[in-house]
């Protein structure tokens, strides 16, 4: 049976973001209180936390959540867990189906697509389709985007799901459980209020994560201010846009049940929070508590780059290899988010199975660095080879063999 053997950063290097960012992490004892971890971007196994200071303002929202994509954390939540009506927030889930189909090929954003009857005279707000009229999908992207067009959603769902889009619904459904959705259920496209139509804000973060780390590219729509198709020019719903500068994206939703709902996006120092805020009772509220949001998290926490892809942080011994030892490191770099100036009390402790023994792939998992703070564990991050070891020949083998034996019974 592996053991794990406890032991001290032998390397622990942090690349500084800003003029105060903190210095390397300093070596930890052995010991820590248990504590429930927060993942890393590197680190998808790590259970997520939420940091325990400082303290969310008040908001005028029924639920809402921030995170920071780098370091993956919540920083701040209420009532994350809830199920609620997305309403048009569900669009979110649209467009990382869409911008699935362009990567894959499966359509073309000049591609042009029949507006069906059903799409036509869908109720809510429109970019205003004509059924004789087909339409460039990059036209309705930008029109379901900006425009929260449920016309232009709907011909977009149908391309998908082979005219129907039931068909394209389950997509969704089937999408949101691949992404970690797992209090999520689509029931149409659009977001219309529909009984069992429900998501959280855990959920829609996660979505508007996903969308900005797997579709860079595409991202920038929903940045734009307005469009105009038809000759008719409409605004983006989202207020920030003309605010703040550092906001550049997500989507805006509301109907008569959800209230008003903001996914927002904020990029700033090298660091990109989102925030989902939903039953706010105004435009102007949705607009203005969501700020109040990303603004937090921005201003009272830091996320240093604490280890660089590839850093090698420390060896560890090898059993019946070629080499005596491995370099361990993380294959990702590794951020953190704690609370702002405190990134020098972040202490690291090194963890490795053992025995290692031959052979070893590069990329395998040889143990795990504990983060921590104010002994609390922040993150528990996998440490990997970074090189591989072939397996010794017959008397490296032997040899070894007698060593693990030895050390088995007389430690």
């Amino acid at each position: 049976m592996k053991k794990y053997l406890t032991g001290l950063m032998l390397a622990a290097a942090m690349t500084a973001t800003a003029a105060d960012a903190p210095k390397a992490p300093a070596a930890a004892s052995a010991k820590t209180a248990s504590a429930p971890a927060a993942t890393t971007a590197s680190a998808a196994s790590a259970a997520e936390a939420q940091t325990a200071t400082p303290q969310v303002p008040e908001l005028a929202a029924t639920a809402y959540i921030v995170r920071d994509l780098q370091s993956n954390q919540t920083l701040g939540a209420k009532e994350a867990n809830t199920q609620i009506e997305p309403a048009a927030l569900t669009k979110l889930m649209v467009a990382y189906l869409v911008f699935q189909a362009l990567d894959n090929g499966q359509l073309k954003a000049e591609q042009s697509l029949k507006v069906s009857e059903h799409a036509w005279k869908a109720e809510g707000s429109r970019m205003f389709l004509s059924p004789d009229k087909p339409v460039a999908v990059a036209d309705l992207l930008k029109g379901m985007i900006v425009q929260s067009a449920n016309d232009a959603t709907l011909t977009l769902a149908e391309a998908l799901g082979e005219g129907n889009e039931a068909k394209f619904v389950q997509k969704m459904n089937d999408q949101a459980k691949r992404l970690g959705m797992l209090d999520t259920t689509f029931k149409n496209a659009t977001g219309r209020a529909e009984d069992g139509h429900l998501s959280t804000v855990s959920d829609l973060a996660k979505l508007a994560g996903a969308i900005i780390n797997d579709f860079p590219k595409y991202y920038p729509l929903f940045s734009m201010r307005s469009f105009t198709y038809n000759s008719i020019e409409q605004p983006n719903r989202n207020l920030l846009l003309y605010r703040d500068p550092s906001v550049d994206g997500m989507m805006s939703g509301h109907s008569p049940t959800a209230g008003y709902n903001l996914a927002s996006s904020s990029r700033r120092n090298d660091r990109r929070v989102v925030a989902i805020a939903v039953g706010m009772e105004s435009p102007e509220s949705r607009a203005a508590e969501s700020s109040k949001l990303l603004n937090w998290a921005l201003q009272a926490f830091d996320t240093p780059k604490l280890y660089s892809a590839g850093q090698i942080v420390t060896q560890v011994k090898v059993y019946k290899g070629e080499a005596t030892a491995v370099n361990a490191g993380f294959l990702d770099a590794v951020y953190l988010t704690v609370p702002h100036g405190e990134g020098k009390n972040l202490k690291p402790i090194l963890e490795t199975e053992q025995p290692v023994v031959a052979p070893i792939r590069k990329g395998q998992v040889l143990g795990k660095v504990k983060l921590t703070y104010e002994g609390q564990v922040l993150a528990e991050v996998k440490v990997a080879a970074l090189d591989a070891v072939e397996e010794a020949g017959l008397w490296g083998r032997i040899r070894d063999n007698l060593v693990l034996w030895w050390k088995q019974w007389f430690g």
